[in-house]
């Protein structure tokens, strides 16, 4: 039997259209239903290796894993990986397809519509309910001809949608009425009620609002969210305004930097940092006046030369020289670790327009990028420890120069397969090292053993054996607030009528 379909659509980007997908993912896997996420198009650098070695957004994988899945790229078969404000990597069925220009892009893309129509029949097939994400909002004008992710979706599988207002950041009536407007009246039939997400105060302020709402647009409103500040869903691309102020929270003894480049990939990678009791995490994009951190991470970029770039005109990469000589540690992930080294070669015009670079020099190291892409599960074990981590591998260049005894990892397990790899590379001193591994942190021996060595530095007792952070609990936590906060009978009275 074909499966049900529930759509999450936003009056525009960052108003949780993902939070709350997940929420209604954990939901429905909670009350005994098959689920799986889809999102036909997803635009970010934070992305996820399948098992397969076939990239997706990490919104979906995050989904995927709510509702006990493992992540598909099915649930994902077009993703959008931007390098340049204009130009984006376009990755179809997790495979790398070319790299386009918004315009060719825009009128390339609905020759992708039949593969995406394929993924989300086979998704139908094999569940009883698919909860589709949609992407900014579905009243861009300029966009809707060539849609394949919003309302050509909800209208190809018939779904009800959501729609998802955001009321923090103002407007949220002026934000649903106005979307709801732009809809022809076909689309406007799909909308079964609206949702106000992230929501400070007394509801009962609101309530009037919400009576003029749904007298003004004859919809429901079927919920209002509180705002939700560790809901411990992972971002699905930039980093969010509150963790960007450049200061730390001051609760942890460990202050962590990260450079925040203009084209930062898989931010997720310091998630488990931040919920971290004993550390304070803020992002930098200008160097600090009057401290240093007790280690600065590079994280990845999808435009390694170009950020390199920003790090100098920034002033950064004078302070991680500075950082270095003071005897911080300082750490590169995937991109960060090309940077760390002493040129960055791109005959092929790869990723930059610029076909050679002079690194940092900490690492004696070089990078040739080369269009064969590295995507890959990987598990191995930190050489200076004997701890065992899991993670993943997504870059386009080949580093040489490093010898053995400077590798930080080995690498045991590729593609599920056993493999001999050794991995990254650091200086004699050991404070200055770097890897192609995404997802290190994840790892609660390692990180806490991470976290150890930069305490004992610092003259601190050891923490106590590590805790691995549940996620899972933390979506039943998500769900909890979210089903609380929903007319969940409205919404399973419209996923009934989807069929």
């Amino acid at each position: 039997m074909r499966g049900k379909v529930i759509m999450v659509q936003g009056t525009g980007s960052y108003v949780g259209k993902s939070v709350i997908a997940t929420a209604l993912c954990r939901i429905f896997k909670q009350d005994g239903l098959r689920v799986a996420p889809f999102k036909a198009q997803n635009m970010a650098n934070n992305s996820y290796v399948t098992k397969d070695g076939g990239e997706i957004g990490r919104a979906q994988a995050v989904q995927a894993e709510a509702c006990g899945l493992e992540p598909s790229v099915l649930m994902n078969p077009v993703l959008l990986k931007p390098t340049t404000d204009v130009g984006s990597q376009i990755i179809v069925m997790g495979k790398p397809r070319a790299m386009m220009q918004a315009v060719e892009y825009h009128a390339y893309k609905r020759k992708l519509l039949p593969q995406v129509a394929k993924a989300l029949e086979t998704l139908r097939a094999g569940h009883d309910v698919v909860v589709i994400e949609g992407a900014g909002s579905p009243a861009e004008i300029n966009l809707k001809k060539a849609d394949i992710v919003n309302m050509r979706i909800a209208r190809l599988a018939q779904a009800p949608v959501i729609l998802v207002g955001d009321i923090d950041k103002g407007g949220v009536f002026a934000q649903l009425i106005g979307t709801l407007e732009l809809l022809t009246e076909a689309e406007k039939k799909l909308i079964c009620g609206f949702v106000i997400n992230k929501f400070r105060g007394d509801k009962k302020i609101l309530d009037p609002g919400l009576r003029f709402v749904e007298k003004k647009s004859g919809k429901k409103v079927l919920g209002v969210i509180p705002y939700l500040k560790d809901c411990e869903v992972a971002e699905e691309d930039t980093i969010p305004l509150e963790k960007l102020s450049g200061h730390a929270d001051g609760r942890g003894k460990v202050l962590v930097e990260v450079v925040r480049l203009p084209r930062i990939s898989n931010s997720t990678d310091f998630e488990p940092l931040e919920r971290e009791r004993d550390v304070s995490l803020r992002y930098i994009a200008v160097p600090p006046m009057n401290s240093l951190p007790d280690v600065l991470i590079i994280p990845g970029s999808k435009s390694t030369i170009a950020d390199l770039r920003f790090l100098r005109e920034s002033g950064l990469a004078g302070y991680v020289q500075k950082c270095a000589r003071a005897g911080v540690e300082i750490v590169g992930i995937c991109g960060g670790y090309q940077m760390l080294g002493k040129r960055i070669f791109d005959p092929k015009r790869v990723e930059a327009a610029h076909n050679e670079a002079e690194g940092l020099g900490l690492l004696e190291s070089i990078t040739v990028f080369s269009p064969k892409k590295m995507a890959a599960q990987v598990r191995a074990v930190h050489v200076g420890t004997g701890l065992e981590i899991e993670g993943y591998e997504i870059h386009m260049g080949c580093t040489q120069g490093n010898n053995d005894h400077s590798a930080v990892f080995k690498i045991v397990e590729r593609h599920g397969i056993p493999v001999e790899a050794l991995d990254g590379a650091s200086t004699a001193s050991g404070n200055v090292w770097g890897t192609y591994i995404h997802g290190i942190f994840d790892s609660s021996e390692f990180r806490r053993a991470f976290l150890n060595r930069l305490r004992k530095s610092k003259g601190l007792d050891h923490l106590q054996p590590a805790v691995p952070q549940d996620r899972l609990a933390g979506y039943d936590r998500l769900a909890a607030v979210v089903r609380k906060s929903l007319d969940m009978k409205k919404i399973y009275s419209a996923l009934d009528a989807s069929v």
